[in-house]
């Protein structure tokens, strides 16, 4: 009797582990089958040209950008390559990379859809090739990049990366030339870079939550600001000035000299709160951190810090978003740029959720910072900039060493209710974020304003 219960607890043991094993499949099965389904290992993925399918892909405005048939649209092939992707899957954080097995066709039911079966997918992008294809004809060939976004709704209307290249006819340098540096990664959300004046808008926001006096706090600007043997350098000397004038005339001197009197504490928690310190989702995509990080600065450091110079860094991404924010009272829709990815009979494989994006930032600063980023435009830049559309924007001339040019910022926003636009431009070794960077600007939001 003893020898039937082993093998009786021995049995139940083994029917235990295979009904687990079972379980176990299963929910891999349900979780991992559409993307072990779009391998490229699939034979069923192919065509008869032993080209991947991949449906067509459209525009908001219906313009093809790539179809099976026709491969990518010449237009736009290198405006928006990194939205797209390559062949080889290079390009890690594009459609075809990231909706492997929606655009596969895939579904539990009838597998992988085929060309010439009953099945096609068919991808709707929120972007207008139009304006992307104007923004890397402004690029001119340098490293940069150009996000706009729609902060009502979240729809990316302009995302795009250079150096970018030619998908049809992959260069043979293209790993080893300095031209192409870079070329791989999306530089709108995977590569940072030091923010200059730009990152004012976050010290301005702090002075605004923990200064009460913040409307009346003014310093003396003589050129310099002197901290210990070092000093803070300032483009012009502007007498004595407050917060809103310094954020017009970008004087380092306010921005220093708040950073030292706000603390290290306070302007971390303000950093974290806007979003430095962690990565976001864009799409299924995780863009690269911004840095804010002055646990181990100097006081001459953290002067420099609350400029945007020492070891700050963020993605035009991230200032975009940080704009929409603005704009929008403290709130924004999270951005996205596939609106839909369907089967050719309607049925809707994805769609692009409407959600809020994640900035803590209250409805009284939003406000504040918005009427002093509308009077850069206004009183300074001036409005021919972005002609009737309501504008508010910063530039940044940041400083990289090294024997570089400095990286040319300008973001902003647009308050014109028709076009609840936010964007960022950046361009490496561009030199001046007013001339460089904002000439682009404006003409990419002239044609998506006109569209």
């Amino acid at each position: 009797m003893r020898t039937v219960g082993k093998r009786s607890f021995f049995l139940y043991v083994l029917i235990f582990a295979f009904c687990a094993g079972m379980i176990f499949l299963s929910c891999r099965v349900f979780l991992n089958a559409g993307e072990w389904a779009s391998m490229p290992f699939n034979a069923h993925l192919y065509d008869e040209n032993d080209r991947l399918r991949r449906g067509s892909v459209y525009d908001r405005n219906g313009t093809l950008l790539y179809s099976d048939a026709d491969g990518y649209a010449a237009a736009s092939k290198e405006a928006l390559l990194h939205l797209l992707g390559d062949r080889e899957g290079n390009l890690s954080t594009g459609v075809f990379s990231l909706y492997a097995a929606e655009l596969s066709g895939y579904n539990p039911l009838t597998g992988n859809a085929r060309e010439g079966n009953l099945f096609h997918t068919k991808t709707e992008l929120t972007v207008s090739a139009e304006a992307s294809a104007r923004a890397y004809e402004l690029l001119g060939g340098r490293s940069g990049a150009v996000f706009v976004y729609n902060y009502e709704t979240g729809e990316v209307l302009c995302s795009v990366s250079t150096p970018s290249f030619d998908p049809d006819h992959v260069p043979e340098t293209i790993e080893t030339d300095e031209a192409y540096r870079g070329a791989y990664l999306d530089k709108t959300i995977s590569e940072s870079f030091t923010p200059g004046s730009i990152f004012k808008i976050v010290t301005a926001a702090c002075a605004i939550e923990n200064l009460p006096d913040w409307e009346s706090w003014r310093c003396k600007c003589s050129g310099t600001l002197p901290i210990g043997d070092d000093c803070v350098t300032c483009l012009g000397a502007h007498g004595e000035i407050g917060i809103r004038d310094g954020l017009k005339y970008s004087c380092n001197v306010v921005f220093a000299e708040l950073a030292r009197e706000l603390g290290k504490e306070k302007l971390r928690k303000t950093a974290e709160a806007l979003g430095f310190g962690r990565s976001f989702v864009f799409e299924t995509a995780h863009t690269a951190r911004s840095v804010f990080d002055v646990s181990n600065a100097k006081e001459i450091d953290l002067g420099w810090a609350g400029v945007g110079q020492y070891s700050d860094r963020t993605t035009p991404y991230h200032m975009a978003l940080l704009m929409g924010v603005i704009a929008g009272g403290g709130k924004s829709a999270q951005p996205y740029f596939v609106r839909k990815i369907a089967l050719s009979p309607g049925v809707a494989l994805y769609t692009g959720a409407e959600e809020d994006a994640p900035l803590n930032l209250s409805p009284q600063t939003a406000g504040a910072l918005r009427g002093m980023l509308r009077e850069n435009v206004s009183d300074y830049y001036g409005d021919a900039l972005f002609p009737d559309l309501q504008a508010g924007a910063k530039t940044g001339t940041a400083e990289v060493g090294e024997g570089k040019e400095d990286t040319a910022w300008i973001i902003g926003f647009l308050q014109n209710p028709k076009t609840p636009y936010a964007f960022a431009v950046v361009i490496e070794e561009g030199g001046s974020g007013y001339r460089a960077a904002g000439s682009v600007a404006s003409e990419v939001l002239a044609v998506l304003c006109a569209e």
